[in-house]
């Protein structure tokens, strides 16, 4: 009986035994779950709104399709070309190509875009007036000091009746270019990124899109839109901009569509209410 009893615990043991190797052996044969290390990793700058909150938004997708896109935000319209140039980033996304062309001659840079995202149209904003109809004589409007923007702000007055330019100045525009100014209007030039903080001590300010956005979350500023910027044949769309010769590197374009999908164009309309509008 003893006998009997000792067989069965052996072979009850060897079963035990077997399905434990067939249990280990099962699961060595899992494939391994892919992990973050194996992602090729692209550093992008940015200016905080909107441009990171679109790298964020397509960090997910991008991710699913082997790209780590790590975000550096800038607060200035500098940095973000002089670190691309140093090889500090991959790519910037911030600008568009006017100011682009003009920094890169001014500071002998090779850079290049490879691709428009969105335009940011300039807007005259005011925390006094409701109307470009009680902005009165002698009225300070402070416009961006960067020369693409300051042309733009320009032509935004004209365009408004407020001056009027040299014939055939364009964007090109300086305050030296202004021949009527009815309204005797105290035109100063600021840093953009100051524009919102001081717009309380202006009649109007003209400010990047992005500048504003930024202080309506941040500072709570809550103004009148007097004017915006068209969008029709607008050249200011905001791009993408890398090193002349990283055109082709597959991870920037890979940036790029990712940025140019369908997914972004209706995160930027939902999202920004015609302060940015998709631009491709």
């Amino acid at each position: 009986m003893k006998r009997i009893s000792a067989l069965l615990l052996a072979s009850v043991l060897s079963v035990g035994i077997l399905a434990g190797c067939g249990a280990k052996k099962e699961e060595t044969t899992t494939a391994p779950t892919p992990t973050k290390a194996a992602l090729t990793t692209i550093k992008v700058g940015a200016v905080p709104v909107p441009h990171a909150e679109i790298l964020k938004h397509i960090q997910p997708a991008a991710e699913k399709e082997g790209l780590k896109i790590e975000i550096v935000e800038f607060t200035d319209y500098v940095q973000p070309n002089l670190a691309l140039a140093d090889k500090q980033l991959d790519a910037n996304y911030f600008q568009h190509v006017p100011y682009l062309n003009t920094f890169s001659a001014d500071r002998k840079l090779s850079l290049a875009s490879v691709g428009p995202v969105h335009l940011e149209p300039l807007g005259l904003y005011s925390t006094k007036v409701k109307s470009l109809a009680e902005i009165k004589e002698g009225a300070q409007i402070a416009i961006p000091d960067d020369p693409s923007n300051t042309g733009r702000s320009l032509v935004l007055l004209a365009q408004q009746g407020l001056i009027k330019l040299k014939d055939g100045v364009g964007v090109k525009a300086t305050p030296a270019d202004i021949v009527e100014n009815p309204k005797k209007l105290k035109i100063t030039l600021m840093n953009a990124e100051v524009l919102p903080r001081t717009l309380a001590d202006t009649t109007a300010s003209i400010i990047n899109g992005n500048y504003y956005l930024e202080a309506e979350k941040t500072l709570k500023l809550n103004a009148t839109v007097l004017a915006r910027e068209s969008a029709k044949e607008n050249p200011y769309a905001n791009i993408v901009a890398v090193r002349k010769g990283d055109e082709a590197r597959p991870e920037i374009q890979k940036l790029v569509k990712l940025l140019q999908s369908d997914d972004v164009k209706k995160f930027i309309e939902q999202t920004y209410n015609g302060a940015v509008i998709p631009a491709f």
